[in-house]
Parts: structure tokens; sequence; C-alpha cells
């Protein structure tokens, strides 16, 4: 298992932050009236699973970074309503939902696998 000494040698959070880049990318075509609307919640959803990981990995004790993982897993399901509606309000494209739930689906399953070895390492200590 390779060092981990930073938030950015955390798989998981390379790919949220890629999500999020991603969301960025995404809502940049939205209708003008969306700018403090969805495009904003769908921006600041995205940002917070990457930002709660980042969180998370700095608290000193596993139960309070779970609690900022939980948070992520929360944003996370946030965001897949959101790019829901965006599908059926027609601002995004089919290639473009099926593209964004493949990443955010990547994103829950290891932020899951992330969180559970998390708690296996804190019933070793």
């Amino acid at each position: 298992m390779a060092n981990i000494t930073s938030y950015k040698d955390l798989k998981v959070w390379q790919k949220a932050h890629e999500l999020a880049l991603w969301v960025y990318q995404l809502t940049a075509s939205f209708p003008s009236e969306e700018k403090y609307g969805l495009v904003s919640q769908m921006r600041r959803a995205a940002l917070s699973v990457a930002i709660n990981i980042v969180e998370g990995f700095r608290r000193i004790s596993v139960k309070e970074s779970l609690r900022f993982y939980d948070i992520s897993n929360a944003s996370l399901e946030e965001l897949r309503y959101e790019v829901e509606v965006s599908s059926d309000l027609g601002f995004i494209t089919a290639q473009d939902l099926k593209r964004t739930n493949e990443k955010t689906e990547e994103v829950s399953r290891m932020l899951n696998s992330w969180i559970q070895s998390q708690l296996k390492h804190s019933k070793k200590r």
C-alpha cells in the first residue's frame, strides 16, 4: 500500500476532484437564469464532496473523520438528484447524464470503500 501523507494521495479525493471539475464544465452551458440556482447548487455540492474528504483526512479521530466522509456522501447524493433534474429540464444531454452518473457512482464506490477501510483500521488499534 502506498504511503498516504496528503489528501492528494487519496484516489477517492482525486476522483472527487475530477468530478468537481467535470461539474464546472457541465454547468458552463446552462441557461444564464440558472447561474444562482441549479448551477450554484450543483457546483457547491460537487465541491463539497471533495472538500469534506479533505477535512475528514486531517481529523484526529476516526469518528470525526467519518462524520466528514458522511457529509461527502450526502453531498454526492444531492449532486445525483441535481443532475437528474438538469436532465429532466433538458440542460444536459443523455450522454452527459450517463457520463456524470458513471463518475458519481465511481466516487460513491470509492468513498464507501475508504470509509470501510477507516473503520477496519480503527478497530485494529
